[in-house]
């Protein structure tokens, strides 16, 4: 009787929705990272990694029921010792622990602080959208003045435009404080249950834990009850208003354009007052109009999670997976990526064992070089030279071991010079 391996594995595919970056692509986010991390530094963000796995409850009271990410797209487990735990579906819940956790308020505020890295959400994967994806977050924490909302708005455009982005544009509205926003959700509250027989199921549901989330409804049906539905800038209070009117004049100045968008809510509960999206205009895919970020104002959640006080924030959130894959992207070279100009070619075991002294040498004098050291025929290594167009090649032989010289030939016309190691460097810098 044969014996049976419970444990064998038999699906070794990535998990649906989550992918393997390798080569260019992973390059590719790399190049955007440094570009973005360059320009939020410029504008005065400072770094802040916080962990990929939070406790369930920083999400679940800060994001809010009837939200699709509490309901069906967050990612949980429950760890031996109890402790209830999520990967992050995104980042500016636990950038607020970490402030209250790190005694930030103690800090001269603003605090301003950029962040890069995966999120999950166990969502429907299509064009652009992955269970596990990137997010670049700008977040200024500690202070509610308006010009706050347009520094975000600002710093994050430039990151966009400097990645390639063109024709951008931004679907803004603002949704209101503590003081006025109750009013409008009770007039949208009457309005909905005017039309609840028109209302679909999940709408339905929403109508009695959050009713903003039906303003932000994919059903069609709803989406024509919306056209109607009554706007929260009508009922901002005069503070609110004064807000609003402000950030639209900082963007009018910037010449941003924007768009007043009456149904803009957000998918997360924790906003407050201004809300927006961020959308490109991608002249290859037709005019197509694609999100490519988002954010807004979320004034009251540290006091959601625990805070002695309401911190007043701001944030805006960049797709990064959209981003890379956006036929107008720039394809962003990271720094570390040089291209090569020498081929280190080695022959013969002697060459072999002192091959690495000989790359740690250029390495030092930050000369970029590319090798196939398991490789050991001439012919082999050669051909991949000039499969990879590099313009020069350092031949390393068992003659030149002895030597302590090597050859550089020109893969161009194929001339060549033998160059003792001591000159090497001072010989290649005189090369084109």
């Amino acid at each position: 009787m044969k014996n049976i391996n419970k444990n064998k594995i038999t699906d070794i595919t990535s998990p649906k929705g989550m992918r393997d970056l390798m080569g260019d692509e992973y390059y590719g986010f790399q190049g955007f990272f440094e570009k973005a991390q360059e320009v939020a530094v410029y504008y005065g963000f400072k770094p802040i990694d916080t962990p990929i796995m939070e406790h369930e409850e920083i999400f679940t009271t800060t994001i809010g029921e009837g939200t699709d990410i509490i309901d069906k797209e967050m990612y949980t487990l429950k760890t031996k010792g109890g402790d209830h735990l999520a990967l992050r579906p995104e980042h500016t819940a636990p950038l607020m622990r970490a402030y209250i956790e790190r005694g930030m308020q103690t800090l001269p505020q603003p605090v301003m602080f950029y962040q890069y890295g995966p999120v999950f959400r166990h969502d429907k994967p299509q064009r652009g959208r992955y269970r596990q994806f990137f997010q670049f977050d700008l977040d200024v924490l500690g202070n509610d003045k308006s010009i706050m909302d347009a520094l975000v708005i600002k710093t994050g455009m430039t990151i966009l435009e400097e990645a390639g982005a063109s024709n951008l544009s931004i679907e803004i509205n603002s949704i209101g404080d503590k003081e006025c926003r109750n009013g409008y959700i009770k007039e949208l509250t009457n309005y909905y249950k005017k039309h609840l027989h028109q209302l679909p199921t999940v709408d339905r549901e929403r109508l009695k834990t959050n009713p903003l989330r039906i303003l932000d409804s994919k059903e069609e049906k709803t989406k024509e009850i919306n056209i109607s539905a009554p706007d929260a800038v009508s009922f901002l209070c005069p503070s609110c208003k004064k807000h609003f009117k402000e950030v639209l004049e900082y963007l009018e100045e910037m010449g941003i354009p924007y768009n007043l968008n009456k149904n803009l809510v957000r998918g997360l509960s924790y906003y407050t007052r201004t809300v927006f999206e961020v959308y490109t205009e991608s002249l290859e895919d037709g005019g197509l109009l694609t999100q490519v970020a988002s954010g807004g104002r979320y004034d009251y959640l540290a006091r959601q999670l625990g805070g002695k006080k309401d911190v007043p924030a701001v944030g805006f959130s960049m797709g990064v997976d959209r981003i890379v894959e956006s036929p107008w992207y720039k394809k962003l070279c990271p720094r570390i990526l040089k291209k090569p100009k020498i081929y280190f070619i080695q022959l013969g075991s002697e060459a072999k064992l002192k091959s690495l002294n000989i790359i740690e040498i250029l390495r030092k004098a930050h000369i970029p070089i590319a090798q196939s050291l398991s490789k050991d025929s001439l012919g082999s290594q050669l051909a991949i030279a000039e499969k990879l167009s590099i313009p020069y090649a350092i031949i390393f032989g068992v003659k030149e071991a002895i030597d302590d010289s090597v050859i550089v030939r020109d893969m161009s016309n194929r001339s060549q010079d033998t160059v003792k190691l001591n000159k090497l460097l001072e010989y290649l810098k005189e090369l084109k």
